[in-house]
């Protein structure tokens, strides 16, 4: 099977999104699939490396961050024509499966659309919830971005979604119409896709209406890798928090900063990851004085964040209503670390092994609950008694498992 993959951005970029999409390449490929990536060029040191990789169709592009870590390309006509004539020299084409929500799911419908091929889409992200809380202007954002999005996808005969709404929800509608399959990488964003009316509108049967959970996984060689060269027992020592991600509002590392400060504990805290906010933290932190030990770790590799996470006591989680998953407290739960949960969807969908902010079944973004759940896990984790993650999470979120979900829904809408 032939399937072309369309992002937002290079799946060699940094991001949660671009890490599940390299990983389900790779093991498709191990099945014996062919896949295409489709995205924007990247820019900068690394972009002469990564074109010569023969699954990339890279489209001209500009960047649109400072660091020119991300970029754009403009869904239109000249786009068409680029990349009918890439595709053109491959074979022939199976399945679109669309994992963005910008110019690359634009770009990707009206490639599927011209060739009458069957779309998958997975939906990575909130984008209400996402758009509130980076952009000082949300409501306009979204009016603006739904009017693009319609002159981008034109309307579909019959679909009078296409035409009503300019809210989150009315935006992914208008790709779900278009799409014989939907998947969701955890149940409760699946319930609330379906329940705001984004399903497949292309479907061959009404069974196939609801939106698919498939999690996105963890590398399996790089977890039996680190599982293979963990230590039997937990290094002695104060209690270890990990706290990684993207260092921006809708994350919550500044509160979480701020809670830490507040629980007044003795911790070792590590902080992996980067972004607009690091400045600012290491600027809290100096002004606030923890009890605890903070060190600022930077970007990692992906094994080496694997490793990481083996490695301490516990991950915290502090972003509510944004996560679609959460997947580093499912990649901690897969390596036995248990995890501080500040979202409780992300909570249900865990199951066990971790500590609850605040009653853990409201949200509760305060300081104080936040410091409390803290301070929770480190006297269990100094007493010896810690959260246990559920066993079956290891091998439920294999990567090998998600693709060979995956591909049934490949051939589902392929039949």
């Amino acid at each position: 099977m032939h399937v072309v993959m369309f992002g937002d951005q290079h799946a060699e970029s940094l991001g949660g999104a671009q890490v599940s999409m390299r990983l389900q390449r790779r093991f498709l490929e191990k099945a014996g699939h062919l896949v295409t990536m489709v995205a924007p060029a990247m820019h900068g040191p690394r972009a002469r490396a990564e074109a010569a990789d023969p699954a990339y169709v890279d489209l001209p592009s500009i960047p649109i961050t400072a660091d020119r870590e991300y970029s754009m390309t403009w869904p239109g006509r000249r786009t068409d024509r680029r990349l009918d004539a890439a595709m053109a020299r491959r074979p022939p084409v199976d399945v679109v499966h669309i994992q963005g929500d910008f110019w690359g799911a634009f770009i990707g419908v009206r490639y599927a659309e011209r060739h009458g091929l069957p779309i998958v889409h997975t939906m990575h992200n909130r984008l209400d919830v996402g758009i509130e809380a980076t952009t000082p202007f949300p409501k306009t954002v979204l009016r603006v971005l739904n009017a693009w999005q319609r002159r981008a996808l034109g309307a579909r005969a019959g679909a009078a979604v296409d035409e009503r709404g300019h809210d989150g929800w009315a935006y992914l509608r208008r790709f779900g119409v278009r799409a014989a399959a939907i998947t969701a990488p955890s149940t409760h964003f699946a319930r609330r896709l379906e329940a705001n009316g984004v399903v497949p509108g292309a479907r061959s049967s009404p069974a196939a209406a609801a939106v698919d959970v498939i999690w996105n996984g963890i590398d399996d060689d790089a977890l039996d890798e680190v599982l293979a060269t963990a230590p039997a027992g937990r290094a002695p020592g104060l209690p270890r928090f990990v706290w990684l991600g993207r260092m921006s509002p809708e994350k919550r590392l500044i509160p979480f900063l701020e809670a830490l400060a507040a629980s007044d504990i003795e911790a070792e805290v590590e902080i992996i990851g980067g972004g607009g906010q690091l400045r600012a933290a290491r600027r809290l932190v100096e002004k606030l004085r923890p009890r605890a030990t903070v060190i600022f770790a930077g970007r990692m590799p992906y094994a080496r964040t694997l490793g990481r996470i083996a490695a301490a006591d516990a991950v915290v989680q502090t972003s509510i209503g944004f996560e679609t998953q959460g997947m580093t407290i499912f990649e901690a739960a897969s390596l036995g670390t248990p995890a501080v949960v500040s979202d409780p969807d992300l909570a249900a969908e865990l199951g066990t092994g971790f500590w609850a902010v605040g009653d853990g079944v409201t949200p509760d973004p305060s300081i104080a609950a936040l410091a409390g759940a803290l301070r929770g896990a480190a006297s269990d984790i100094s007493a010896g008694a810690p959260r246990v993650p559920d066993p079956t999470i290891r091998e439920r979120f294999r990567q090998s498992s998600r693709s060979a979900a995956m591909v049934e829904v490949y051939d589902r809408v392929t039949a």
